[in-house]
């Protein structure tokens, strides 16, 4: 019965929904109320999910690639004292800048098509995946890499067997962490992307529902978002669980 619960949240926010609309007397295009929303997704429900399926498409490839790059940041990070030296502090000073101020340049270098899309994504999900992989790296059990040492002899040529069978499979788990943070937030970027500049998606239908006081498609656009970055969201944390049976969830035992 995990599904109840959700199902009568979901109930109570749409009444809540509902209740705001007709205790406020809110026009459509200030409110809509959640009938309205539901028949916008049975009048364009072919609208909706085909810039939808373009929409995911960004965010599945800006999760794929930014995880690989900020994993092979961290790593960087970790082999080499110059990369911590300078690459570390330029990493998080990138944070201060505002991802909306890149997207004009990220338009103007790759185009409106879906590279520039992709790039903004990989730039939104890069900092939590190679921070918490960098920080699961580093924290490696002191006395598993002291045994290691010791049962190599401490030879330079088993440094990367350490790195891969156990510095590596330690951060695992911080590494998980940092995916399933990277899927909540994906979806930033590329909608991000299509508001600046695009042909298609989610983002660019809610700016041309906006522009032609369409409220209610514009509703039915965001929840649509909303439930594709939960879906991503679970199927990450379920994956993550598949590949990391070891890690079991100590709120399951309380």
């Amino acid at each position: 019965m995990t599904w109840l619960r959700p199902l009568l949240t979901l109930c109570g926010l749409l009444l809540l929904w509902q209740l705001i609309v007709w205790g406020f007397a809110l026009p459509p295009y200030i409110l809509p109320s959640p009938v309205s929303v539901a028949r916008a997704f049975v009048l364009r429900g072919d609208v909706l999910l085909t810039e939808a399926v373009v929409t995911v498409v960004e965010i599945l490839l800006g999760l794929v690639f930014g995880a690989l790059l900020g994993a092979a940041a961290a790593l960087g990070l970790l082999a080499s004292t110059v990369a911590r030296r300078w690459l570390l502090p330029l990493i998080i000073a990138s944070q201060a800048v505002p991802v909306f101020a890149l997207a004009p340049l990220l338009v103007l270098w790759f185009g409106y098509g879906i590279a520039s899309k992709i790039v903004m994504t990989m730039l939104i999900i890069f900092f939590p995946v190679s921070a918490a992989l960098y920080d699961g790296l580093r924290r490696t059990d002191a006395g598993w890499l002291d045994l290691a040492h010791v049962m190599t002899g401490g030879a330079k040529q088993h440094r990367l067997r350490i790195l891969l069978h156990i510095r590596l499979m330690a951060a695992l788990p911080a590494f998980a962490s940092g995916l399933k943070i990277a899927a909540a937030v994906a979806p930033i970027g590329a909608v991000i992307g299509e508001w600046v500049g695009a042909s298609a998606g989610l983002g660019f239908l809610m700016l041309q529902a906006n522009a032609r006081v369409q409220t209610d498609l514009m509703f039915a656009a965001l929840i649509l978002l909303a439930l594709c970055a939960v879906a991503l969201y679970a199927a990450v944390d379920h994956l993550t669980r598949r590949l990391l049976p070891w890690q079991a969830d100590s709120h399951t035992r309380t």
